[in-house]
Parts: structure tokens; sequence; C-alpha cells
């Protein structure tokens, strides 16, 4: 080895040496004056800020922005009014239907009241059902209605109100298509969906196979069936394990 690389290498080592001397203090100082822990609190705290790491679902998103549910104001089936606010605080899944419906609503609320059954001892859970003929299901109806299908949960409201604020809620609030149509049976369309809302009034679902949220749980299909005729299966299951994700949040 030349004396050149020799050279070298003790000035390499004298360069090291002089910034141990100058800058391992600076960088002691500053992770007992707290800077450094202050910084990776920073980044935590804007990376799960909505986003959040309490459970593995997601914020439903548009435009890139979490979808909350949008204000909205009421009458459920005991004539009271009831807001967006009073379910602030619980989790809750929202339908829309209505009492005369001859196809899906019976389905899908027999598939909610396996839901209420499940989750009877939580305070904190909630029922939104909104009706989209509002000409025929006055409080009054929704009360018979509820009380047929054992509807027992004090946070299940079935609401009514004014037909315009039911369907812009419907179709822009949460995208869950709601429309009437005379040719079909029973002279409205709407979806056989549900949404599942977080205590902060968000929509959230879990993930897909393929990494993309669901947005909604299917709730056409009972749980004891465990699939239709079409082989897609219930989504029930899911729906109630995913509730509980969010009622430890």
């Amino acid at each position: 080895m030349s004396k050149k690389t020799n050279y070298s290498y003790v000035g390499i080592a004298f360069i090291l040496l002089v910034f141990g001397i100058i800058f391992i203090p600076k960088i002691i100082d500053r992770i007992n004056a707290d800077d450094i822990i202050r910084d990776e609190s920073r980044s935590k705290e804007v990376s799960t800020s909505i986003e959040g790491d309490k459970s593995d679902l997601v914020y439903i998103k548009i435009n890139d922005k979490p979808k909350k549910v949008p204000v909205f104001s009421f009458t459920n089936q005991d004539g009271k009014t009831i807001t967006n606010a009073d379910y602030l605080g619980k989790v809750y899944v929202v339908e829309f239907f209505f009492t005369t419906c001859p196809t899906i609503c019976p389905i899908m609320n027999r598939n909610l009241i396996e839901v209420q059954n499940n989750f009877k001892n939580f305070e904190n859970f909630g029922v939104a059902s909104f009706t989209i003929n509002p000409d025929i299901d006055t409080p009054e109806v929704l009360k018979s209605y509820a009380a047929s299908y054992g509807i027992t949960n004090p946070n299940w409201h079935l609401m009514t109100g004014k037909e315009a604020d039911i369907y812009t809620l419907a179709n822009e609030g949460f995208n869950l298509y709601t429309s009437r149509n005379e040719t079909v049976e029973g002279g409205f369309e709407h979806s056989g969906n549900f949404a599942l809302i977080d205590k902060e009034g968000y929509i959230r679902s879990r993930k897909d196979n393929f990494g993309n949220p669901i947005i909604f749980y299917n709730g056409l299909i009972a749980e004891a069936d465990g699939q239709n005729e079409d082989g897609i299966p219930q989504e029930i299951t899911i729906l109630k394990e995913d509730i509980a994700k969010l009622l430890k949040e």
C-alpha cells in the first residue's frame, strides 16, 4: 500500500473525528430538547389526522376528500325531529326504503333486524332508515312498520320528510340511487345497499381483495343463505364485523 493511500485514510479519519466532535453534541441537545421527537409527531399527526390507524376500515373519498354525512333533518316514527347531529358519537347503518315495497325492502330490513339484535347491548349503535315514499309513510305508518319488524333499538329512526330533500340526500349525499318509476313493481327504484357511518359522521368501508373500498354493503342476501342464486356472497357478516371495529374506535 502506498504512502499516498495511507495519507488518504488518515485524512478521512480526521474528518470523521471532527464531524463527531462538532455535530454529535448538537444532535444530542436536539434530542434532549425534544426537537426531533416533535418533528416525528408532526409527521405522524398528518398521516393519521383523518385516515387513522384505529382500524383497517377506509374513508370513502369524493374529490380526494373524506365523505361525511350531509346535514339533514327529518321526522321519525315517534314524531320527533332527528338530525345528523343525533347520530354523532354513534356507529350506524343507513338505508333507503318504503313501507309498501313489495320486493327488496323486506329483505333489507330483516337483515338489519339481524344486525340490530347482534348489537343489542351497544347504546352507541343505530340505524337510519329514510322512506322514499313520504306521501304514504307518515310517522304513524312508520311506527306500525317498526313494530311489525321488531325494531327495538332506540337509535333506529325511521324518517320521513319532504320528498325532494330525501332524494337529494340519497342520490347526492350517499350516492345510493333512488327514483320514482311507475313502470316497476311498487312504483319506486332504489339501491339495496347499506352505508356504514362512523362516530364522527364519515362513511367508511373495508377494502376488497384488490385493495379498493367496497363503499357499500349488499343488503339483499341473508346471512343464513350464504349467497344468492348467482353465487354472490352475503355481506351481512362483514357488515357486523366492521360495525364492531368502528365501535372500538
